[in-house]
């Protein structure tokens, strides 16, 4: 049981970071499409690198065992921003606005199940 609560913490995990290192990727490269993108979003298009990077940091963080924790809430505060962003150009809620919660509850889900100390400090209860 144990085991497979670890390796569904992987997956999950494994699955968010893919997401977000393509995401940084396209932002450091600056991509044609993720530069309008941005720009549509109401950012400058100077700032992509930027914002690339802080996301790649982020994710650096959270990837390396000793600081997955604190990476889990540097990206929270990154993936924070991404709402408040779809929040203020009226994005579709579900699709857009939402997305970056969907992103954070693979981070934290996948460290939860990944991290006994974790599940230690918020333990799951279940009433019967």
């Amino acid at each position: 049981m144990q085991t497979q609560i670890l390796w569904t913490g992987r997956i999950l995990s494994a699955l968010a970071v893919l997401f977000l290192l393509f995401d940084a990727v396209g932002k450091l490269l600056e991509v044609a499409p993720v530069v309008e993108g941005s720009t549509a979003l109401g950012y400058p298009a100077g700032t992509v690198f930027t914002i690339g990077t802080i996301e790649l940091l982020c994710l650096v963080a959270y990837v390396v065992p000793g600081t997955s924790v604190l990476g889990a809430v540097l990206m929270t505060g990154y993936l924070g921003g991404a709402i408040a962003t779809h929040l203020r150009v009226e994005n579709p809620l579900f699709t857009h606005t939402l997305f970056p919660i969907y992103v954070a509850l693979f981070v934290w889900g996948g460290l939860f199940l990944r991290d006994a100390g974790l599940r230690a400090f918020f333990p799951w209860r279940v009433r019967h």
